[in-house]
C-alpha cells in the first residue's frame, strides 16, 4: 500500500483524507493550525499529525499531496522531496476524487439493477408486484399472474390500480411505512395476505414499493403442514442453501445462527467460525451491517466492505427479521464484487474501442493492386508491427493520411488514441504549445493549470505529423528531443514529461533539398527516416484507376444521396489518359463534379459528363503538342529532367553509383533515394 503525506488540513485536506484513508497508508497529516478539521479527523482515525512537514519527510513516502494553496509551500516541498516521491497539487487530487465519484455512481447503478433482479429470483414462488414512484408496475411475476388472473405482458407498464383496483401500494408510497400481513380482497373474489414494503435506497430516497402476497388457502395449508419450529428451520435451511448468493442470519443479539455454503465459498469462513459468534466475526474492513440493522430496525442496501481472512471485497444487503412487530434478528445477502469489477473492465474495454474511432481507416480501405502500390502497402503492414518511426513520402493527394490511419489500426496501439496534427496549418507560436503543451502562466492568455499537448494526449498511442517538412527550426529541435529521449518539456516548464508515443510523419517536400538549403535539420531527418515509405503518384499506377473509381463513386453516392453505378469505357479511357497532378484527391474531385451534373435518371458517368482534362504525356506526343507549359506543372517538368540527367550520368559511369553521385554533386544516399523514386534500374549499364 502506498504511503501518503497530506500537507494542509483545511476543507481540501479533510476531503483528500476521506478519499485515501481507506485505499492508502496515510503517513501524516500536516497543518500549521493544530485545530484544523483535517488534523482532528486524522487524530480520531489514529493517523500521525504535525505542524511541520519537514519532520515527516522521508524517502519512504510515495506521494505528497499539497492542498494548502500556498505556492511557496508547494515549491519548498518540490525541492525537498525525494526523487522517488511524487508531489501532487490539490487540484489534481480533486480531479482523482471526481473520477472516484464517477466510479461510485456506476457501482450505485449496478447495485440498483442487482437489487431489482434479486427481488425476481428470491420471490420463493410468492406473488410479487413492484411499482415505481409513479405507481407504474415494473415487475409482475408468474405467481402474481396466477393469483390475480392477469398476464405479465398486460400488467407491466400500467398503473397498479388499473390491474389491482383495491391495491394499497400507492398508500405505501405516501406513508413510506411497511404494512405487514394485510388481508386484501381481489376483484376476482380471491383473498390474499400481503406485505407491502417501500423501496428506499441507501440515500433514504424512495424509489418505489413492492408487495409479496399469498392466497390464504395456501397459507392455511402451509400452517397445517409446519407444526413445529424444527420443520420451519429445515425448510428455511433448504431455501437458503439453494441460493448461489452468500447468506448469513443472526439473532436479535447479533450472534450468528445460520449461513449457507455460498457464504463459506465467498468469505472463506466455516460454520464453527461464525455460528454463535458475534456478527463482527466475518468483518475484516468496515462495520457490521447486521448490528446497524438491529439498532435501527431498517434495512441497509449496497454497503461495501471486506470480509474473511482474504479480505474479499463484497457488497452487502441486510434486512431486519420482524415477527408480530418484534425484532427477531436480521438476514444478510453478500454479493461478490468480482462481477462488478468484471463489468468495470468491460466498460474500460468499450471506452478503448470507442477511442479507435479516431483512426477511421484500415489497410482494407487502401485501394491498389498495381505493383507500385503493393510494395508500400506491404512495407506499411510490416512497419505497423514495430514501434519504429514511419516517414510517409509522396505527392499531395496520394493518401499519406490514409496510410497513417491504417498503420495505427494495425499496430498494438490500436486501442489507444490516434492524434492528427497538420504542421503547416498552425502558426509557429501556436504549434509548439499545441504539440508540447504549456504550464500555467507560460504566456498571456494561458489557461489556469496549464494544458496537455498533443504528445501527452497521444501517450500510449500514435501521433500523425502531417507536412513535417514545414516545421520551424525551433520546433524541429524539440521534436528531435522527443525522438531521442522519449520525453517532452511543456512551454514555460522545466520538468521533462516521459511519453510513449509512436510517431508517423508525412511530407510532400523533398527533405534532402531542404537539408541542403538549411531549412531542415539533418539529424532530425535521420531519426524520421528510419522507415521511409514512398507512396507513388497516381500517374505511376494508372492501372488502379478503375478500382479507385468504383470505391470513390460508392463514397460520393453516400455523401450526395445518389445511386451512380460506374463509369463508361470512353470516360474511363479519358481518365486513364490524364496524368493527375492532384493524384487521388483530384480524381475524387473530378468524379464528384461529374456526379453533381448527372441527372437523377442517369446511373453511368459518360465522357461528356467529365470536365476538360489536360492530356497526358502519351496523348500529347500523339497529337503533336510541344508546349509542356500548357500540359504539365513546373514540378513535373523538373522531375522528368532530373530523371533523364540521372539516367545519362549513370550510363556514362557504367552504372557506378558512387562515381555518378560524385559527378552529380549529391550524396550516395540521396542518389539511392532518387533511383527508388523514379524506378531507375542500373542493371545492364555496366
Amino acid at each position: 500500500m502506498q504511503k501518503i503525506m497530506i500537507v494542509g488540513a483545511g476543507k481540501g485536506g479533510i476531503a483528500i483524507l476521506d478519499i485515501f484513508k481507506q485505499t492508502a497508508s496515510i503517513a501524516a497529516v500536516i497543518d500549521i493550525n493544530p485545530n484544523a478539521p483535517g488534523i482532528l479527523a486524522a487524530q480520531e482515525a489514529g493517523i500521525p499529525t504535525g505542524v511541520d512537514w519537514q519532520a515527516y519527510l522521508s524517502a519512504e513516502l510515495d506521494i505528497i499531496i499539497e492542498v494548502t494553496g500556498d505556492e511557496k509551500v508547494f515549491q519548498e516541498l518540490r525541492d525537498a522531496r525525494s526523487k522517488s516521491t511524487v508531489l501532487i497539487p490539490g487540484s489534481v487530487a480533486f480531479l482523482l476524487a471526481t473520477l472516484l465519484q464517477e466510479k461510485e455512481e456506476l457501482i450505485k447503478t449496478l447495485r440498483k439493477i442487482t437489487y431489482e433482479h434479486d427481488l425476481i429470483f428470491n420471490s420463493s414462488g410468492d406473488g410479487m408486484v413492484v411499482i415505481n414512484t409513479e405507481g407504474i408496475i415494473t415487475l409482475f411475476n408468474k405467481s402474481a399472474e396466477k393469483i390475480i388472473g392477469n398476464k405479465r405482458e398486460r400488467a407491466e407498464g400500467r398503473h397498479v390500480l388499473e390491474i389491482i383496483p383495491t391495491s394499497k401500494l400507492p398508500r405505501v408510497l405516501l406513508t413510506r411505512k411497511i404494512e405487514s400481513n394485510q388481508e386484501l380482497l381481489l376483484s376476482n373474489g380471491s383473498k390474499i395476505i400481503t406485505t407491502r414494503i417501500p423501496i428506499i435506497d441507501e440515500n433514504d430516497q424512495l424509489i418505489g414499493a413492492f408487495s409479496v402476497f399469498k392466497d390464504i388457502t395456501e397459507v392455511v395449508n402451509l400452517a397445517e403442514e409446519i407444526t413445529n419450529l424444527k420443520e420451519i428451520q429445515t425448510m428455511l435451511q433448504a431455501i437458503i442453501h439453494s441460493s448461489d448468493e452468500a447468506i448469513s442470519v443472526v439473532d436479535e443479539d447479533g450472534r450468528g445462527i445460520m449461513i449457507n455454503p455460498a457464504y463459506t465459498r465467498i468469505t472463506g469462513l466455516k460454520e464453527e467460525e461464525v455460528i454463535g459468534q458475534p456478527a463482527t466475526a466475518d468483518i475484516s474492513e468496515g462495520e457490521s451491517m447486521h448490528m446497524k440493522v438491529l439498532q435501527t430496525r431498517r434495512p441497509v442496501r449496497g454497503a461495501a466492505m471486506r470480509v474473511g481472512p482474504k479480505k474479499k471485497e463484497v457488497v452487502v444487503n441486510v434486512a431486519p427479521i420482524i415477527v408480530d412487530g418484534k425484532l427477531k434478528g436480521s438476514v444478510g445477502v453478500i454479493h461478490d464484487m468480482s462481477e462488478i469489477q468484471s463489468l468495470n473492465r468491460e466498460l474500460h474495454r468499450a471506452r478503448q474501442i470507442i477511442r479507435t474511432l479516431e483512426a477511421k481507416y484500415s489497410f482494407e480501405d487502401i485501394i491498389g493492386q498495381s505493383e507500385e502500390m503493393t510494395i508500400p502497402i506491404e512495407q506499411a503492414k510490416l512497419g505497423a508491427k514495430t514501434p519504429a518511426t514511419v516517414l510517409l513520402r509522396g505527392e499531395s493527394g496520394t493518401g499519406k493520411e490514409l496510410f497513417a490511419h491504417a498503420i495505427h489500426n494495425a499496430s498494438d496501439r490500436k486501442f489507444n488514441k490516434f492524434i492528427r496534427v497538420n504542421c503547416a496549418a498552425l502558426s509557429e507560436s501556436l504549434l509548439e504549445s499545441e504539440l508540447f503543451g504549456y504550464e500555467e502562466g507560460a504566456f498571456s492568455g494561458a489557461k489556469r493549470g496549464g494544458k496537455r499537448g498533443f504528445f501527452e494526449e497521444a501517450n500510449s498511442g500514435s501521433i500523425f505529423l502531417d507536412e513535417i517538412g514545414d516545421l520551424p527550426a525551433n520546433t524541429q529541435a524539440k521534436l528531435l528531443r522527443v525522438l531521442q529521449e522519449r520525453e517532452i518539456v511543456r512551454v514555460g516548464g522545466t520538468k521533462p514529461v516521459p511519453i510513449n508515443v509512436r510517431i508517423i510523419a508525412a511530407t510532400n517536400v523533398n527533405l534532402e533539398k531542404a537539408i541542403a538549403n538549411g531549412s531542415f535539420r539533418e539529424d532530425l531527418y535521420y531519426r524520421l527516416n528510419r522507415m521511409p515509405i514512398h507512396i507513388p503518384p497516381l500517374k505511376r499506377r494508372k492501372d488502379d484507376i478503375p478500382l479507385l473509381c468504383e470505391r470513390l463513386i460508392q463514397k460520393i453516392n453516400q455523401d450526395y444521396g445518389r445511386n451512380v453505378e460506374g463509369v463508361s469505357n470512353r470516360a474511363l479511357k479519358k481518365l486513364m489518359a490524364y496524368d493527375w497532378p492532384g493524384n487521388v484527391r483530384e480524381l475524387e474531385n473530378v468524379l464528384g463534379r461529374a456526379i453533381i451534373f448527372l441527372h437523377y435518371s442517369e446511373t453511368i458517368i459518360q465522357e461528356e459528363h467529365l470536365p476538360e482534362l489536360q492530356k497526358g504525356e502519351e496523348k500529347k506526343r500523339e497529337s503533336g503538342e510541344t508546349d509542356p507549359i500548357r500540359s504539365e506543372t513546373l514540378a513535373t517538368q523538373l522531375e522528368r529532367y532530373e530523371e533523364s540527367v540521372i539516367k545519362s550520368t549513370l550510363h556514362s559511369m557504367k552504372g557506378n553509383k558512387t562515381a555518378a553521385a560524385k559527378v552529380l554533386g549529391i550524396s550516395v544516399r540521396n542518389l539511392y533515394y532518387k533511383l527508388e523514386k523514379y524506378g531507375i534500374e542500373t542493371n545492364g549499364m555496366q
